[in-house]
């Protein structure tokens, strides 16, 4: 399995699909720090990172997963020795490819993006948004990718819509009902985010598993 994943990075990395997703996050990552935050304001900006990087992981992990052509994807299945493992190497390709671009984010932000080093509780807090980030990036992109939405153009429109409807959702009373990227935003804005961080992120998580599990489950159940 862990071969057919980096197998998978590899044919992801020469078909130059990888700068696609590359490109897309340098342009948002230098317009978002053209400017260092002020003194304090390091919590909200790196959560602010996390949070709008998560659209280029869905797009790179939606992009690996859609690289390799349906029937060499049948052949992988056979020689993993079953869907289970090919799914599974998949998975693994995307969220590898989704925490490379995670860190790059996290670390243009704390290079460019605030004015001093941030406290060590609010630095591990960030560690964990962005994995996250890469999680829910992960998860976004492989249900929106063909093995599950045949049409590109339904596709894209999916992604994009489905990021925006975790946005929507985090700002209401359903918040729980989505990864609430919102209520991420609001704790660190208001300086709430280390003690609110273990309740965010296992809703946080519990629904990243979910899109995982809903992806294996459809995957498993199509002959692609």
């Amino acid at each position: 399995m862990i071969a057919l994943a980096a197998f998978r990075m590899a044919a992801y990395v020469r078909s130059h699909r990888v700068y696609q997703a590359f490109l897309l996050a340098l342009a948002m990552l230098a317009i978002l720090y053209g400017s260092r935050a002020p003194r304090g304001e390091e919590a909200s900006v790196l959560t602010d990172g996390a949070v709008l990087i998560i659209p280029v992981l869905a797009w790179a992990a939606r992009s690996l997963l859609d690289t390799e052509p349906d029937r060499q994807r049948e052949m992988s299945a056979i020689q993993a020795g079953g869907r289970g493992r090919e799914v599974a190497a998949g998975l693994v390709a995307a969220l590898a490819a989704c925490a490379v671009l995670a860190a790059l984010a996290l670390g243009w932000a704390l290079a460019l993006g605030i004015s001093q080093s941030p406290p060590t509780g609010v630095l591990a807090a960030a560690l964990v948004l962005y994995a996250l980030a890469a999680l829910t990036g992960t998860a976004l992109g492989a249900l929106t990718s063909r093995a599950v939405i045949t049409s590109p153009a339904v596709s894209i429109m999916a992604l994009l819509l489905g990021f925006l409807a975790m946005l929507l959702l985090s700002a209401s009373p359903l918040r729980w009902l989505t990864v609430p990227l919102i209520a991420w935003m609001k704790a660190a804005n208001t300086g709430h985010l280390l003690a609110e961080l273990p309740q965010l992120a296992a809703v946080s998580l519990v629904w990243c598993l979910i899109g995982l599990g809903a992806y294996v489950v459809i995957r498993r159940g199509r002959s692609l």
